[in-house]
């Protein structure tokens, strides 16, 4: 029987990468380092650090890191912030200490950022004075025994660095007071680590270099044991896929996802920093007037982002005043790239939208457009290399080409397993490494994939994961709640918007009080916009609620 996978691969781009050109994540930095020293690294609110700046701020904070008490190699370090110079020193300083990232989402509730601290056993923290005030409501549940806090402006030039701090605390008043006894701040704990020179440390394709959090295909957040190896993996795959439009030391890639997110982590970060480019952080892109503004004093050549925010771009005034002259690369992963947004953006920059797909379990590319593709297809592209990609039913059959069943994925990329759950691990990776996705795909004959439905009830709003029970366990435990089930709605800004269905044990309550209850426990997008009261719920004859009905 024709199995459901080809190898497929556009011109120039390699059937296999070569995954021990680096020993780690810390091996690409420092190798980048040494060639590219004196070009820039990283771009943030007006202030650029070249790689040999990277070098000397991150060795600082490594060796402050490696002085702490208590610390021992492979120890998780949660940083909480959003794009900002701080973000990638802290993420590189916690590798080259020999300790693993916990990427922590700052807009988490407490309920939230208590669970992944405890899950993950995090024993230090770096987190942006915005969000203080929350970890202070949940670090004597969690392990946490050090705290290094930063302000938005604190790498910044002088003045620019004080005024920026002053309008955020006092002016803007963006940062809720807290207390973090025994706390040093980013700045002490450089000076600190300026003393002594940190000790390098050997890590190796199995070390563990991230602990990525994601629901998986359902449930609670797990965390996602992304080794060296599978990031330097996932990196070199990506590389291939672009080398023959990009040029060492003269990329510019504007990173507006967040670094905690793996996509923007590994195809803007790691990805760029291979060729000696310049990651341009963008701190709010929600702010898109600002975005723009940016956007035109800035002569960059590759953007990644989600539909959501190429969309939002694309509404913006002033944007068809934005020089697109050394624009080659335009990616959108995250969530599905809409056909009219894909169209207008084409039109607009002269630069075709492609659409990747990929997984936080998988590093996270699975497929890439080629890059010689000038319009919108509808797929997700071609395998990476390196990677096998077979559609399969519920029994593990690999079916043929063009049926639709559950996308199934193999490569150097595929994590390690989830943190400390054995049993979810088993459930998504077969024991020949297939990677379950939990997405119903068909592959055609040319070998592009193309993404059916989702095999779970996972909602997809603006590229972010939101899971059902979650959102159901928080409703229920609101007084006046009889039962509660959680489907997605179509958006057309969002992709997709959580609805709440809801009997009500008291017939006083009111939308508004579900919506400042769910404000509360939720990260915002978590967050019902569409809240209905019915009289009951479809359920199974065991009293499952039959989420299907609902839709």
């Amino acid at each position: 029987m024709e199995k459901a996978w080809l190898k497929s691969y556009p011109p120039g781009v390699p059937e296999f990468i070569d995954i021990d050109e680096y020993r780690s994540v810390t091996d690409v930095f420092e190798q980048a380092i040494e060639r590219f020293s004196d070009l820039p690294c990283f771009c943030n609110l007006g202030t650029t650090l070249t790689y040999r700046d990277m070098d000397r701020l991150t060795g600082r904070l490594a060796s402050y890191l490696q002085q702490l008490p208590g610390m021992e190699r492979g120890d998780r370090v949660a940083v909480m912030m959003p794009n900002t110079l701080q973000n990638p020193i802290a993420i590189f300083a916690i590798l080259r200490a020999g300790y693993t990232v916990v990427n922590t989402n700052p807009l988490y509730t407490p309920r939230e950022l208590e669970h992944q601290l405890k899950d993950a056993g995090a024993k230090a923290i770096i987190v942006m004075e915005n969000f203080c005030h929350t970890l202070q409501e949940v670090i004597d549940n969690t392990l946490i025994e050090h705290v290094i806090t930063t302000q938005l402006g604190d790498l910044l030039r002088f003045p620019k660095s004080l005024i920026v701090n002053l309008v955020v605390k006092h002016v803007k008043k963006m940062v809720p007071a807290f207390s973090l006894p025994g706390s040093v701040t980013f700045r002490q704990a450089l000076d600190i680590g300026a003393r002594q020179p940190h000790t390098p440390v050997d890590c190796g394709h199995d070390d563990l270099a991230f602990l990525q959090y994601t629901g998986g295909t359902t449930g609670v957040a797990k965390g996602a044991m992304l080794s060296h190896g599978n990031m330097v993996a996932n990196m070199q795959q990506a590389s291939a896929w672009i080398k023959n439009v990009v040029d060492d030391g003269t990329e510019v890639i504007i990173t507006a996802l967040p670094l905690y997110h793996i996509f923007s982590l590994t195809a803007n970060c790691l990805t760029f920093m291979k060729v000696g480019g310049l990651n341009y952080l963008i701190t709010n892109p929600r702010d898109m007037p600002g975005f723009v503004k940016e956007l035109k004093g800035t002569r960059f050549t590759a953007i990644t982002g989600v539909n959501t925010l190429f969309n939002g771009l694309m509404n913006t005034p002033g944007f068809e005043q934005i020089d697109f002259s050394n624009l080659k690369l335009s990616l959108g992963g995250g969530m599905a790239v809409q056909q009219p947004v894909a169209e207008r953006w084409k039109k607009l920059t002269g630069c075709p939208l492609l659409e990747a797909y990929g997984l936080t379990e998988t590093s996270p590319a699975v497929c890439i457009n080629p890059l010689t593709l000038e319009a919108y297809n509808g797929s997700i592209g071609l395998p990476v290399s390196s990677t096998e990609v077979s559609i399969q039913d519920d029994q593990g059959t690999i079916l043929p080409l063009g049926e639709a069943g559950e996308l199934c994925v193999r490569g150097p990329q595929v994590m390690q397993g989830y943190w400390q759950r054995p049993e979810e691990t088993a459930k998504v990776i077969s024991g020949d490494g297939w990677l379950k996705t939990g997405d119903v795909a068909e592959i055609d004959d040319d070998g592009y994939v193309r993404i059916v439905d989702r095999l779970k009830d996972m909602i997809l709003v603006s590229g972010f994961n939101v899971f059902p029970n979650e959102i159901e366990t928080v409703i229920a435990s609101l007084d006046g709640v009889l039962e509660v089930g959680v489907i997605g709605e179509p958006d057309e800004v969002a992709g997709e918007v959580v609805k709440a269905v809801i009997v009500r044990k008291d017939p006083n309550l009111s939308e508004d009080a579900i919506t400042a209850h769910c404000r509360e426990n939720l990260t915002a997008y978590k967050v019902p916009r569409i809240i209905e009261f019915r009289s009951e719920l479809p359920k199974t004859n065991v009293g499952k609620i039959l989420r299907r009905e609902l839709r």
